[in-house]
């Protein structure tokens, strides 16, 4: 082992070469001091057959992986010091290069396909939960290892369900990610693409327990499905990102109900003014979506049933603000808006017509310089493309989208596929992009998933070899419909298939009854189905429970 050290330290000071190591030239600039040195720029350590690691890569690689994201080491120097320092510094940097690029490398003849899938969002996981782990190895990368049901997220603020009832975990979904040798779940984001060498470079999700920090690596694949969803829209305001809650993640929830909850508590101290009371129980909600309309009915609905009967000393003060531009729930019937505007306004929100100019830790300050204090601030404007999407050097759609053909396939590179909130489809296409709906998502995934079993079956599950294979019908988008709670036991549902055409309409506790029972029946598994279930059921009986953990 010494000897090898050795060696491989000579080597790299005299820049000869050995065995089936190829040596190229690299500067080296550390404090002043240059030196040319010969370094091998590619060796293969197999340590359990799938992982390979370079222990060295050339400079100008380090300046590739940083044009996609990715930061390198740092050179090292080799002063003209003893053999042992040159061993020492040598070992190390072999390794801590051996760590910090391993990767999954190209499938081999023989071995099944490939199918990298970033994101666990709505139309990852129904890609996911289908496709045939017969014909493929699944690769899952994501930051989260969960899926989220967004329709409930709402009710999981005010204490309605626990946030255990909206999250599957995507081991759930697909269980090859957890029991086939070939197939991973990878905690990580991702942060380029190498469409040419048909490789991803992601970097983990740590909290300081990793030997690197950050830990990079790359996978290669043979299909790559894009699904990293998108990002809420602030639209430059100052001031949104460090005040405002948002609404898309189970830890925003979390957030959103210790400072509700925070703040119901610290208004009962002594000493407490009227004004500060008025303005900490203040919550203000912007966005008259689905999101932002069913968000405040809950936050109704446990004002009028828990804090009446549980704070009585604040009662009088808590108060809900709806603030939109234009009108809430734009793209339901007119009478459903109607309905929903009488109904909250009955309820006790307060709706608002305004748009925001600048939002403070206290205040936000309306274009026509109206100025409306809170406590708490939730924002639900919509959303838009995601920071990643935007990085990436592939064709965009309309909104900043990566563009996709009638198949869900990214024009002009191989074996690449998006979907979701992330993707969009082409103007050449003549097709308009879809709205960031869940059931958007979960259509095309299923879409894609049949498509994928279908070129597998064909053995064109590799790399290149789906090339001019005919893919069969294009995807169609068929809307089903559209349902929003607006609280007090009543709902929306409008079942027209676009804006401008006829369809039913409904609003009232049947439409509630139709609107818990759809989304029931939608929650992906047996087992959250009855946690939600019961979580209503003990909501309806006892009320909402008001412990502030964490």
């Amino acid at each position: 082992m010494a000897l090898a050290r050795i060696a491989r330290a000579n080597l790299r000071r005299s820049g000869g070469a050995f065995g089936s190591y190829a040596h190229e030239k690299d500067t080296f600039n550390v404090g002043g001091y240059t030196s040319r040195c010969n370094i091998p720029s590619h060796a293969n350590f197999e340590s359990d057959g799938k992982f390979s690691y370079a222990p060295r890569i050339k400079e100008q690689n380090y300046m590739n992986f940083s044009m996609r994201g990715i930061s390198g080491t740092p050179h090292h120097q080799f002063p003209s010091a003893s053999t042992q320092t040159v061993i020492e510094e040598s070992e190390y940097e072999f390794e801590n290069d051996r760590q910090r690029y391993a990767g999954l490398e190209a499938t081999k003849p023989g071995e099944k396909p490939r199918v990298v899938v970033l994101g666990t969002g709505w139309a990852a996981c129904r890609f996911l939960k289908g496709i045939d782990t017969k014909i493929y190895d699944v690769v899952c990368i994501s930051p989260r290892n969960h899926m989220v049901f967004t329709p409930l997220l709402a009710s999981t603020c005010v204490g309605t369900l626990e946030f255990r009832t909206v999250t599957e975990p995507v081991s759930r979904i697909q269980d090859a990610l957890a029991r086939d040798p070939n197939s991973y779940f990878f905690l990580a984001s991702c942060t380029g693409i190498d469409t040419g060498k048909h490789e991803i470079y992601c970097e983990a999700v740590n909290n300081g327990g990793l030997p690197q920090e950050p830990y990079q690596f790359k996978v290669a694949y043979d299909k790559l499905v894009i699904a990293t969803g998108s990002e809420p829209l602030t639209f430059g305001i100052k001031g949104v990102k460090e005040n405002a809650f948002f609404l898309r993640e189970v830890n925003h929830a979390q957030e959103i109900r210790k400072r509700l909850l925070l703040n119901l508590m610290l208004s009962e101290n002594p000493g407490i003014s009227e004004e500060e009371k008025k303005c900490l129980l203040h919550c203000v909600v912007i966005g008259g979506g689905p999101t932002g309309v069913e968000f405040s009915g809950e936050l109704s609905d446990f004002i009028m049933r828990d804090v009446h009967e549980r704070y009585t000393h604040v009662k009088d003060y808590i108060h809900v603000t709806l603030i939109e531009a234009n009108e809430i729930l734009s793209s339901f019937d007119v009478s459903l808006r109607q309905y929903a505007t009488k109904h909250l306004t009955k309820s006790g929100v307060r709706l608002m017509r305004g748009v925001v100019k600048e939002v403070h830790p206290k205040k936000i300050i309306l274009s026509d310089g109206t100025e409306v204090p809170y406590g708490l601030l939730v924002w639900s404007t919509g959303v838009g493309a995601s920071q990643f999407v935007k990085t990436l050097d592939l064709p965009k759609s309309q909104g900043g989208r990566i563009g996709v053909d009638d198949w869900l396939r990214v024009p002009s590179v191989e074996d690449v596929f998006a979907l979701g909130d992330c993707a969009g489809f082409l103007e050449h296409t003549g097709r308009p992009v879809l709205p960031a709906l869940a059931q958007v998502a979960e259509r095309q995934g299923k879409f894609l998933v049949e498509l994928f079993n279908e070129i597998g079956n064909q053995n064109g599950g590799k790399a290149y070899s789906a090339k001019g294979m005919p893919f069969g019908e294009p995807f169609v988008y068929r809307h089903l419909g559209s349902m929003a709670s607006v609280g007090g036991y009543k709902a929306l549902v409008d079942l027209r298939q676009s804006k401008d055409s006829k369809g039913l309409s409904l609003a009232g506790f049947v439409s509630w009854m139709i609107w818990r029972s759809a989304y029931l029946t939608r929650v992906l598994s047996w087992r959250n189905r009855f946690y939600v279930a019961v979580n209503w059921a003990t909501t309806l009986v006892f009320g909402r429970d008001n412990s502030r953990i964490g």
